[in-house]
């Protein structure tokens, strides 16, 4: 059998986007981001963003098509993240996925979009999937995940309580008055700064929390942490709050991940999602993985926000695991577990 050639489209919160692979190799990933009309409003509008995925769903996927140099004919199969995510959003691509499905007769994949930002790795790494631990940190989304099979068996092992790693990055910026979104700014400004300038709180790292939280995120004290210093300090340097804040955060997304290796004997972590792009993170992970002879792998930072790609790598592995496609007509969940990868 050769390779699948799989169409796939994402619009779970602000991008549109559109990825063709064939088996695991990546032909075109293309995105129309609308985060200059949500900057206005310091975050994500949904319906802004569902007017904006509408609007540009054809050219994206035309785009795509002539980027691959392939015909839409030529598709094997169609796969679209049906959640979680903004549901007005999701709406929009999986009903341009049925439709193409339907149209061209080929199989459709509803798929989860946390699994596919843990799929997404296996398009630039040779080496077959194996077990492994995802840490999985965006703008909607902080989950430890123990992945024994992407198709099939994901078990989810931690999450936040509260905020997202990605929306305490978004937040903190707007206190700092950076702009949005936050995490490449922050990033940035911390660059200049002092990351032990100010000991920020860890959340959840406490004895008595990690009872009941041994593998949850929680970053709301953090964040009321930083605004009261803000208060407290009229004279404070951003670019030291900044490298503080995001020390804290990384400090605490490590610490859980590695305990989550070493707790299921798992010697692989792939962290993904929007914040893995954060430079910091990707640097401190590499030291504290190679102390804990853990294999660490990280998309590249274009693959590690929200992309048609990491759909359409999820789409191909389902179809070389043998798993069933989705029915068509399938509908879009806000909310969804990651232990469910892809739609009945």
């Amino acid at each position: 059998m050769t390779e699948p050639l799989v169409l796939g489209i994402e619009t779970s919160c602000d991008e549109t986007a559109v990825g063709i692979v064939r088996g695991r190799t990546l032909l075109a990933n293309v995105i129309a981001s609308s985060v200059e009309e949500h900057a206005r409003f310091g975050g994500v509008v949904p319906e802004v963003a569902s007017r904006a995925h509408l609007e540009a769903m054809q050219s994206i996927i035309t785009q795509a098509l002539q980027t691959s140099k392939v015909k839409l004919s030529d598709i094997d199969a169609v796969a679209v993240t049906a959640g979680p995510g903004l549901v007005g959003a999701l709406l929009v691509g999986v009903s341009a996925a049925n439709g193409l499905a339907l149209a061209l007769d080929k199989p459709l994949y509803g798929v989860n979009h946390l699994a596919s930002h843990v799929a997404v790795d296996l398009l630039t790494h040779d080496a077959a999937p194996r077990p492994t631990i995802a840490l999985l940190v965006s703008g909607g989304h902080s989950s430890i995940l123990q992945v024994n099979d992407i198709t099939s068996d994901i078990t989810s092992l931690g999450q936040t309580i509260d905020d997202a790693a990605g929306e305490a990055f978004d937040k903190i910026a707007r206190l700092l008055k950076l702009g949005f979104p936050g995490g490449p700014l922050i990033d940035k400004t911390a660059r200049e700064g002092n990351r032990d300038a100010i000991n920020f709180p860890r959340g959840l790292t406490q004895s008595k929390d990690l009872v009941e939280h041994e593998f949850d995120f929680s970053f709301s004290g953090l964040k009321t942490a930083v605004s009261r210093y803000l208060q407290a300090t009229p004279d404070f340097v951003r670019a030291d709050v900044a490298a503080s804040f995001q020390e804290a955060v990384v400090d605490v997304l490590l610490q859980k991940s590695i305990k989550a290796c070493k707790e299921t004997g798992i010697d692989s972590l792939v962290i993904a999602g929007g914040v893995a792009a954060n430079s910091r993170l990707r640097d401190v992970a590499l030291e504290r993985c190679a102390a804990a002879q853990i294999e660490l792998r990280t998309p590249p930072p274009a693959l590690c926000t929200d992309n048609g790609a990491m759909v359409a790598a999820l789409g191909s592995l389902a179809i070389s695991s043998g798993r069933p496609a989705s029915a068509l007509g399938i509908e879009a969940a806000s909310s969804i577990s990651p232990s469910i990868p892809i739609w009945a």
